[in-house]
């Protein structure tokens, strides 16, 4: 489950890191129906860890190729600072296995399909940002997951194999990025669930960020 030797563990930003996702689908919400649109959960579930460019086409096969994407972009916008004015809510256990992985020397990066603005603003109001070694977002890619890019970057950055990472996901794209990326992947779910298409990707499923240390530290110690 674990790689040996384990190099470096990567991580996926929202849902994963930061408890953004229930933030990101309130913003959504609000911001259709702002605009007179009604956005359900189905349409929601399906944007989960993709890339602007994939979730627009989505948007416009939804709503129709009027559906005015700027103006719901920026509406979305500004209902998550609203949302986000005080903090932005990290995932319990995220700041523990930064931490955990920091006292070991195990190198910890970011893959992440949000833009570099957005991600490094988000990481630096949480502290979070001071555990990151390497940041990949979406301005720094080609193709968004579930391409492997943004986790082979990552692993690029870091000189390391990509086969001695871990990469840790809470999305389907994110699962697929990570294992075609030649990545163990381990899904620790949010707001979607692991089907049968996914389950066979994992080299784990578990249900929080504590469950992972726990994994780290039982393989470390039998090493």
């Amino acid at each position: 489950m674990i790689p040996s030797p384990l190099s470096a563990v990567i991580f996926d930003k929202d849902g994963l890191l930061l408890d953004t996702e229930t933030v990101v689908r309130q913003a959504m919400f609000d911001a259709c129906t702002d605009l007179g649109y009604t956005m359900g959960d189905g349409l929601f579930l399906s944007l989960i860890g993709g890339a602007r460019e994939n979730t627009d086409q989505r948007l416009l096969a939804h709503f129709g190729a009027d559906f005015p994407l700027a103006v719901y972009r920026e509406r979305c916008r500004v209902h998550f600072e609203h949302i986000c004015r005080e903090e932005v809510p990290v995932k319990p256990g995220a700041r523990e296995l930064l931490t955990f992985l920091r006292q070991r020397g195990i190198p910890a990066g970011v893959a992440t399909s949000t833009n570099r603005a957005r991600s490094e603003e988000n990481l630096r109001r949480t502290g979070l940002i001071e555990f990151i070694d390497v940041l990949v977002t979406r301005d720094d890619v080609r193709f968004a997951k579930p391409h492997p890019e943004c986790f082979l970057k990552a692993a690029s950055l870091l000189g390391v194999a990509p086969a001695e990472c871990l990469a840790l996901e809470d999305s389907h794209h994110g699962i697929r990025a990570a294992h075609a990326a030649g990545m163990a992947a381990i899904m620790v779910p949010d707001m979607l669930q692991p089907t049968p298409e996914i389950e066979p990707l994992c080299a784990g499923i578990v249900d929080t960020l504590a469950a992972v240390q726990k994994l780290l530290a039982q393989s470390l110690q039998a090493r």
